[in-house]
């Protein structure tokens, strides 16, 4: 069985751990090492346990605490071989030693899991998502992007559990008076984040290929919320005759971990 667990999710840092029967993982190591620590004992896991850290993309709110967690524990970092080379232009310590490199695209074995890892658009040197399988359960990664490609979808195809990015709103992002319109350009850009509406659509064409469960993250502290995020999907879902009995979606929270949710 698969098991997942969000250690945190938002524009400050994300992480994820996956369970599974011999196998430990993070996905993303955006938060502090600390927190990271921190997190994992509040869901009874020592962090010396974590097998691996599986990497999506190069920026610090997933990335910002590789150095110091793997210093201290000596995990091992899967990602690509463009990530890791901005990583290590970046890393202070050893913890670049410990890459394990590989090509997007393809898959690679961590303990009893098969990683897929495929290509997604941002604005990163190679960013991918991940689906990770175990015996007939898999579970989908698929945050930092900003479109739904045809791949994306494919990939995500016949996935139990989603994790999917909802970014923004695209009302409070057209009206945010912090932002500048450039910056609003990127963000709603191919290669910038999906809203809720996209995310929405995104999850209506996965319900009829086996989707359950969906875990919306790294919402914007300015430009979502929670309720927003919710509200968008589960009525896009509706339309469908979808309801919460066929598919149940959950909002992955900044400052709390979640529920441990079986795969």
């Amino acid at each position: 069985m698969l098991a997942v667990t969000i250690l945190g999710s938002g524009s400050a840092g994300n992480c994820a751990l996956v369970e599974s029967p011999a196998c430990r993982v993070l996905v993303d190591g955006g938060l502090s090492a600390r927190q990271i620590a921190v997190r994992l004992g509040k869901a009874s896991i020592d962090p010396r346990s974590i097998d691996a850290i599986l990497v999506t993309h190069e920026h610090q709110d997933h990335v910002g605490g590789l150095d110091v967690f793997c210093k201290k524990f000596q995990t091992r970092v899967y990602c690509n071989g463009p990530t890791a080379a901005v990583i290590r232009e970046l890393s202070r310590n050893g913890c670049r030693k410990e890459f394990h490199i590989f090509s997007t695209g393809s898959e690679f074995a961590v303990g009893d899991l098969t990683v897929q890892a495929f290509p997604i658009t941002h604005d990163a040197e190679d960013p991918v998502g991940f689906v990770l399988h175990c015996g007939s359960a898999s579970i989908g990664f698929c945050t930092d992007l900003g479109l739904a490609t045809k791949l994306v979808h494919e990939r995500l195809l016949n996935a139990g559990t989603v994790v999917i990015e909802t970014n923004y709103d695209k009302k409070l992002l057209e009206e945010d008076t912090r932002r500048p319109w450039p910056v609003k350009q990127r963000i709603m850009s191919r290669h910038g984040h999906l809203s809720n509406a996209a995310a929405a659509e995104l999850l209506a064409s996965l319900t009829s290929h086996g989707l359950r469960r969906a875990i919306l993250g790294h919402l914007s502290r300015d430009c979502n919320t929670p309720d927003l995020a919710l509200g968008a999907v589960r009525s896009r879902l509706a339309v469908d005759g979808v309801t919460s009995a066929d598919v149940e979606v959950f909002c992955a929270s900044q400052g709390e971990i979640s529920a441990r949710f079986p795969v």
